[in-house]
This record gives structure tokens, sequence and C-alpha cells, in this order.
């Protein structure tokens, strides 16, 4: 199986914060992964290295085996935490934006997407709650053929009622030798969606796996072993 993003000694440090300390990961091809941990654990950092938002302080990250740059940009589709279009942007002219950014984008399946959750394209971004605007983004960033995308809090707004629309529109939206890497901690909303995981806590792996098998090997889900670890750290 192919390694889609690599990291060796990846190591983020800001003025008085260690974000990132000298983490090495393999996420594999094919896989929906998830990157689980309490807030301030390195998972939104780590995400924005990948993006290539941030340039790390130490240590390695590549992807599909480049570095970060114009290259792995093309091949990656990134999901901030929060909205980040202009506010008088129309959705239609927000389709024209990705059309025109990217070169891998399909319109049509953002089209049939916007369709079924009931935007019209007509609206602008501004008239739009909350929730709605993270689906708009949502659906813009899945409707790339990337080979890696990227999830920051793609349910974390969203009502209860459009978390299970939201994550199948993920699971049945993507190639399925691309990688999804979603950051999150609403564990079991999304744990059924989850090939692998990874906890995450103060910028260093605690435990990862593939979800099945640990499920299966410790009778917990993994909400209910995110629990079990996390309440035996400091800090959480």
């Amino acid at each position: 199986m192919e390694t889609v993003l690599s990291t060796v000694g990846l190591t983020m440090r800001y003025t008085n914060k260690l974000a990132l300390d000298k983490l090495t990961l393999d996420l594999p091809q094919g896989k929906i992964v998830g990157l689980l941990g309490p807030n301030g654990s390195g998972k939104t950092t780590f995400i924005k290295l990948a993006a290539g938002l941030l340039t790390p302080t130490e240590g390695t990250i590549t992807i599909c085996g480049q570095s970060i740059g114009p290259a792995t940009k093309a091949i990656v589709s990134y999901l901030p935490d929060r909205p980040y279009f202009s506010r008088q942007m129309t959705v239609a002219q927000q389709l024209d934006f990705f059309q025109d950014f990217y070169a891998d984008f399909d319109r049509g399946r953002a089209e049939t997407m916007l369709e079924a959750l009931g935007i019209p394209a007509g609206a602008k971004f501004r008239t739009l709650s909350k929730g709605t605007q993270e689906k708009v983004q949502l659906v813009l960033v899945m409707s790339r053929r990337a080979k890696l995308y990227l999830l920051d809090e793609p349910i974390g707004g969203v009502d209860p009622a459009a978390r299970d629309y939201i994550l199948n529109t993920i699971i049945s939206n993507y190639d399925p030798s691309a990688t999804i890497l979603i950051s999150t901690h609403l564990i079991s909303d999304v744990e059924r969606v989850l090939d692998e995981f990874i906890f995450l806590y103060q910028g260093n792996v605690v435990r990862s796996g593939n979800a099945d098998e640990t499920r299966e090997e410790t009778g917990k889900s993994l909400d209910e072993l995110f629990r079990e670890v996390f309440r035996c750290l400091p800090n959480c």
C-alpha cells in the first residue's frame, strides 16, 4: 500500500508553545483517517502544515513523495475550521472561483450536492447560516479530484441531523485511491466512517491503528477508548 503523507521528526514551535514534537507518521493511500485529540493537541497545526500554510520548525513532511509546495497544493483539498470566503460572494461565484483555480474541480458534482442540500446558487454567503456556510465549503472541497483531503472539524458547526448527510457526502464523493484526514472532537459521530485513527496529545501520537481491529481487540468504541486514554493524561 502506498503512502500519501509522510512525516519525519515534524516539529512546530510557536513563541511559547511546542505544538508538534518530532512527529513521525505515515498516512496510507485509500483510507479515511481520524486525527483525534483534545483542544490544543496540535491537530489544526498538523493540517495547516500539510496544506502548506505553515512551515515547520524542524523535520520534514511530504505528500506523494513531494515536499510541500505548488505541486502538493495541486493535489491537496483543504477544508479549514472556519469559513473563509467573502461574505458578499454568491454560492455560484464560489463555484466559479474553484473552477478557475483548481483544474481538478468537478462543477457538476458540486451543483448536484448543493441541490440535494437545498442551497440556492444565487444566495449570498452572508445570508446563509453558519452551518450552511460550512456545508457549502465542504461541497466545494469534496468536489475536487484530489489525492489528499484535509478536513478540519467538518461537522463541528452543523446540526446533528445534517451530520449523517455530510459524512455520507465525504465517503461517497472521493476517489478510493485518495486519502481523507478528518480532524474532529466529535468522535462518536465520525468513527463509523473511519478506517484508521490517530490519537494526538500535546503534539505526540499516543495511540493509532486500524479502527475495526482496535474495536475488536479492546471491546470498546473509539469514543470510549478515547475517553479512557485521555482521562489518564494531564490537562485533559
